[in-house]
This record gives C-alpha cells, structure tokens and sequence, in this order.
C-alpha cells in the first residue's frame, strides 16, 4: 500500500508540473499558426514571355522570258538587275521560259508579271486563257523592250502590252523627253534625258495609254512615229495594270540609275505596292498608228 501511494503521489506531481509547461507549448503554437495566416506569403510570379509570331508576306513577280524570234542576249543581265531590286525592295523573283507555267494556279501566287523581251508566238490557247483570267482579276503586267516584239496575231496581247514593234534603227544616243513629271516612275529623271538604247518604231499603239516618256525624234536618226512618239507608259486594261518601257536592250542600260528607277517603280505600279493616279490619255497617237491590227487566225 505505501508503494501504491507513493506511486500515486508521483504522477500527481509530475502532472502538476508539465501540464502548465504543455499549455504554454499549445499557446505559442496557436499564436504562431495565427500570425503566420494573418500575414500572407507575398509569391514572386516570374512572367514568362509569349513568343511573338510575325508572318513577313513578301510579294513576287515572275519574269517571263521565252522567245521564239530574236533572242536579246542582255536577257540574263536583266534577271540579275531585277532580282537586285527584289532583293533591295523586298519582293521575290522566279523566272521562266516555260510558256506552261501560264496555268491560273500557278500564276494567282504572283503580284506582277514581268514579260522580259519574249520574242514571236509563244502562247497556245491555254496559256492566252491563264493570262487573261490573270489580268480580269486584277493582276499586273510589266513589259520590257522586246515584250512589244510578241504575240503578233493577238490584239488582246498588244492591247495590253500598248502597242506592236515595228523596226529600229542602228543603236544610238537620243534625246528623251519626260511627258509626265509627275509620276513617280520620272521623278527624279533628267528632263530631257539622254541615253544611248535600241530606239523602237511602232506600227500600232493603243490610244489608251498614258504617256510616260517620249523620244525626240530629231535627236537621232531612224524615227518613224513623229512628234508623237511614246517610249513608255502605263494603263488600266481589262481590270488589271500594265506598265511598258521600250527601254533595256543593252546591258550597259541595265546598270543606269535612272534607269533603274524608272522600272522600279512600273514594277512596284504593277504589283499594286505603289499608287498611281488613274491613267488617262494625254498624248493623241497618230491615226497611222493607233488602229488596231486585224485579226489574223492563229497558225
């Protein structure tokens, strides 16, 4: 009996002693648990960028360069020259000789065609076809020396292209005289502008177009249009765009800056990267040359 109450007495005494000790324990648990929860935990968010996504859409032309007659040898030099300017001015280039490629899903990938001196009959019926779909619906067209040179026995063509090549005196300095300063593709020309070229005659052209640059026929030799004779010029035609310089048959020409810079800007005119005032007639075409060339049944 005394063990069990000497027992007893321990526990009472040990229990009198840790229970204050363990509510004070309990206490500063609680105390702490509360201040944490009264004082939030301020989390850092690191934003982690979104990448941005830009789609660059770089227009292209094509070149088109068959040729079936005489083959101007300044061709080549002409590829590289524009294929500079796609590089400088930020639009793409493809080139071909093939008349195929003239299907309206391939030629729908193209702001411009540019008809680099093609020479004689090099459509078919398909291909006359794909052109004109391309040019109904909106398409542009550039042409360039030689390109009046072509499609003989189809007026639509020469309509579009402005006119129909002739002849031409031996090579020679000129004298050209700037019709419309206004237009960007003169600005910046000398007015009158001299320049050593292959001088075109014309046998028709299209009394619609509106007259870039001229040549003064008594600054050389070999003129056969008259005072009136148009050297380049811009239309609307069939709800497309088209653009001519009879310029570009040496290759030296293809390094001038004026040059240059009156292609340009028939290319970026064509593409519909550049505006233009509408086109119309300002300079009257002789009647021996302005009525449009019969018909003749394709061969």
């Amino acid at each position: 009996m005394k063990n069990s109450a000497g027992a007893s007495a321990f526990v009472i005494s040990m229990f009198r002693t840790f229970v204050p000790a363990l509510a004070i324990l309990l206490c500063c648990l609680a105390l702490t648990s509360a201040s944490h929860q009264s004082s939030p935990v301020t989390r850092t968010s690191i934003e982690i960028p979104r990448p941005s996504i830009e789609i660059f859409y770089q227009p292209k032309v094509l070149i088109f360069c068959k040729t079936n007659g005489y083959h101007h040898a300044s061709i080549a030099t002409g590829i590289t020259a524009i294929r500079q300017l796609g590089v400088q001015y930020g639009f793409g280039v493809d080139t071909t000789e093939d008349s195929t490629w003239f299907r309206p899903k391939i030629l729908r990938k193209y702001a411009a065609l540019i008809f680099l001196d093609p020479t004689g009959k090099v459509f078919g019926p398909e291909e006359e076809s794909a052109l004109q779909e391309y040019i109904h619906h909106g398409g542009g067209f550039v042409g360039i020396h030689a390109a009046t040179d072509c499609e003989y026995n189809w007026q639509w063509y020469g309509d579009l292209v402005g006119g129909y090549f002739k002849s031409h005196p031996k090579q020679q300095k000129a004298t050209f005289d700037i019709v419309d300063t206004t237009n960007a593709s003169t600005q910046g020309l000398p007015n009158p502008w001299t320049h050593f070229d292959e001088l075109y005659n014309f046998k028709y052209i299209n009394p619609s177009i509106h007259v870039l640059i001229k040549i003064d026929e008594t600054s050389y030799t070999g003129g056969a249009n008259g005072d009136k004779h148009p050297f380049s010029w811009y239309h609307e035609f069939d709800g497309g765009r088209a653009f001519y310089t009879a310029l570009g048959h040496t290759d030296e020409t293809w390094s001038d800056t004026f040059f240059l810079h009156h292609l340009l800007s028939g290319i970026q005119y064509a593409m519909g990267t550049a505006k233009w005032p509408a086109p119309t007639p300002n300079m009257a075409i002789p009647d021996s040359v302005s009525q449009p060339k019969p018909y003749m049944p394709k061969s």
